[in-house]
Order: C-alpha cells, then sequence, then structure tokens
C-alpha cells in the first residue's frame, strides 16, 4: 500500500470515528464540511504562524520548529479530509498535483507574467 492510500485510509477512520462519514455526504453536507475543514485549517494556519516569531518588534520570541512541524500535520488531517468531501481518491490528488505542478513550471518559464486560469483547467 503506498503512503498516501494510507493516510487517506487512516483519516477516513478517524473521520468515521468522529462521526464523518465523507462517503455518504449530501451535497447541503458537502457545503457544510469544506467550510468547517477549511475553517479548522485556517485555525491550524494561525496556530503555525504562532509556532514562528513573526512579532519583529518583541525580542522573546523563538521559533518553535516541532510544534511548527505538528501544526503541519494538523493542516495535512484537515487537508485530505477535504479531499475526501470532494470525492478525491490518493490518486485523485498525486495526478492533479502533478499536473498543477507542470502547470507552475511552465508559469515559471514563461516569466508568470499575465494570470491566466485557463491553464489549469484541465485539472
Amino acid at each position: 500500500m503506498d503512503k498516501l492510500d494510507e493516510i487517506f485510509d487512516l483519516q477516513n477512520a478517524l473521520n468515521k470515528r468522529i462521526g464523518v462519514d465523507t462517503d455518504t455526504m449530501s451535497e447541503e453536507e458537502k457545503t457544510k464540511w469544506v467550510l468547517n475543514y477549511t475553517r479548522a485549517m485556517q485555525q491550524e494556519m494561525s496556530e503555525l504562524i504562532d509556532s514562528v516569531p513573526w512579532k519583529w518588534w518583541a525580542k522573546y520570541q523563538e521559533f518553535d520548529e516541532q510544534n511548527a512541524k505538528v501544526e503541519v500535520v494538523d493542516l495535512f488531517h484537515f487537508l485530505v479530509s477535504l479531499a475526501q468531501v470532494l470525492g478525491m481518491t490518493p490518486e485523485d490528488v498525486y495526478e492533479a498535483y502533478t499536473k498543477k505542478n507542470k502547470v507552475n513550471h511552465n508559469r515559471q518559464e514563461s516569466g508568470y507574467s499575465k494570470k491566466d486560469e485557463d491553464d489549469s483547467r484541465h485539472i
């Protein structure tokens, strides 16, 4: 089993234990959970920001790299859940990632001088 497959299986089991079954959601429930998970990710992102000394005027702060790593994993939990709500499998995520990565490289090669969302419509 691929590691990403295992992560998706582990997250699915955790979500079901919590009472969230992404396999049987109605459109209304999907909308609710997309919002729930993106809000949770915003909070985790704030916690990640708090792991680094972002207050340029404060001398007491230190970079908490261990906590930053934990917050990245927390973000990943919610990101995988979000992918599952949207019906994405590990294979779907991999394929979309590799296609988007190629788009991003193409943008860099072209100088990314103008915004063109059509270059991602095939993903």
